[in-house]
């Protein structure tokens, strides 16, 4: 499949709570597919969640394999529907930046190490601890989920907001 449209800030989807996905299908199946396929065609993107795209389901996908900050310590791809956070450890301020705020990155505190439960594509329940940049990533598409952007966690918004380096 092509990759889908990115919404950007300030579309009221981004600020919107996902519903938790009840069936396991061809649709969720395709949505899935829809999210790899779009999170691959970021440039430096890790990660992307359904609402980003317009679906108001808790489904992300996070891969920092291909990343310098998580290739040594990674799970590969992950497709997460209906994530949750069980455990947060340790504090770090890293910079994100996001594909829905394509002009800005920001300095956000987040865990260093979480413990994450969700279901597979076809419903089977997975828990991994993660660490470092791929807790980070795992925590910034949770947060879309929930309606929130890092916008709304960065540390401040007088030394924290920067504009992105354009990528060629």
């Amino acid at each position: 499949m092509p990759p889908q449209t990115i919404l950007l800030y300030p579309h009221q989807a981004l600020k919107d709570v996902c519903s938790s996905v009840i069936t396991f299908d061809a649709q969720l199946e395709s949505l899935i597919r829809d999210l790899i396929d779009t999170m691959h065609s970021g440039p430096g993107s890790v990660g992307v969640a359904a609402p980003q795209i317009g679906v108001p389901l808790r489904v992300c996908v996070v891969d920092v394999a291909a990343s310098k900050l998580g290739k040594n310590n990674n799970h590969g791809l992950l497709v997460m529907v209906n994530p949750e956070i069980l455990k947060r450890e340790g504090a770090a301020v890293m910079r994100e930046g996001c594909m829905s705020v394509p002009d800005y990155t920001g300095d956000v505190e987040r865990a260093t190490d979480i413990t994450v439960r969700y279901q597979d594509g076809n419903g089977a329940f997975h828990e991994i601890e993660a660490s470092g940049f791929e807790a980070v990533a795992i925590q910034h598409e949770n947060d879309h989920l929930d309606g929130m952007l890092f916008l709304d966690r960065i540390t401040s918004l007088k030394t924290g907001l920067f504009r992105r380096k354009k990528y060629k």
